[in-house]
């Protein structure tokens, strides 16, 4: 299903993503050496429910998933890369964290994640990981617009990803969001321009570079849902929801105060 917002459902999915931007800046905050990921778990789910939101995760159990995820934010340590669920591990410095976060709010979901260091240690290739994720979520924005393809966000996207040197893969990628979480159309990370879905005003995508250092393979943890590098090399993740204007694309992950 793909899903063309009004102006009253696209201003609910303003609110949204200005929600789930404003809890990952707050549990970022927070993530500090000797965290543990259970507590980040809890955190959110206070932040979601005092929002009055729903979480989008905690009974979430697609074909890919064991069960119901369970949790309120994935949590993704290190050589996990994607849908990491938290477990008793207390953060140490250096380690390379994700938040993936993704709420719904007046029955429009928003979906974001940060990748960032944890403690004083700065890694340079995880700093450059971090960095080509960044950078490959701008270029794929900035190719969003009316009358642009899929294919040409994945396209920006894979670009920055391969000429930054690391492996691309297409299993998981972006999304179509709007009463649901995970809608069509696909946005693969690397693609061809000129080809898939044709963009609309309205539109409603979440983009998410990630990459693993040397690999392109994932393997699954023992807990049904956690993907990791085949390799054990560590991994980065950066997405925002956007939302398709008459003249380009908006970012509505954006915290209030970045906007303020």
């Amino acid at each position: 299903m793909i899903e063309i917002l009004n102006p009253t459902r696209l201003a609910r999915a303003h609110v949204a993503g200005a929600l789930v931007a404003d809890i990952l800046q707050t549990l970022k905050r927070r993530s500090t050496v000797g965290t543990n990921l259970l507590d980040i778990d809890r955190w959110a789910k206070a932040l979601i429910v005092e929002a009055g939101a729903l979480s989008c995760y905690v009974d979430y159990a697609p074909s890919f998933g064991r069960g119901p995820f369970g949790h309120y934010i994935c949590t993704a340590v290190n050589d996990a890369v994607l849908h990491g669920r938290p477990h008793d591990y207390r953060l140490a410095d250096g380690d390379l964290l994700t938040l993936d976060l993704a709420v719904s709010h007046g029955g429009v979901a928003a979906d974001a994640a940060v990748s960032f260091l944890v403690g004083d240690a700065e890694p340079p290739e995880s700093v450059a990981m971090i960095s080509a994720t960044e950078r490959a979520l701008a270029a794929g924005i900035a190719a969003a617009g009316p009358g642009a393809r899929v294919g040409d966000i994945s396209h920006a996207i894979g670009t920055v990803l391969s000429e930054a040197g690391y492996p691309v893969n297409t299993e998981f990628g972006g999304h179509g969001i709007g009463s649901t979480m995970h809608q069509d159309p696909h946005v693969a990370n690397t693609g061809r321009p000129g080809r898939g879905y044709r963009l609309r005003p309205g539109l409603l995508l979440a983009l998410e570079p990630w990459v693993m250092a040397d690999t392109a393979e994932l393997v699954m943890d023992a807990d049904g849902w956690t993907l990791r590098s085949a390799t054990g090399c560590r991994t980065a993740h950066s997405e925002h929801t956007i939302a398709v204007t008459d003249d380009g694309a908006e970012i509505l992950t954006v915290p209030k105060q970045a906007t303020s």
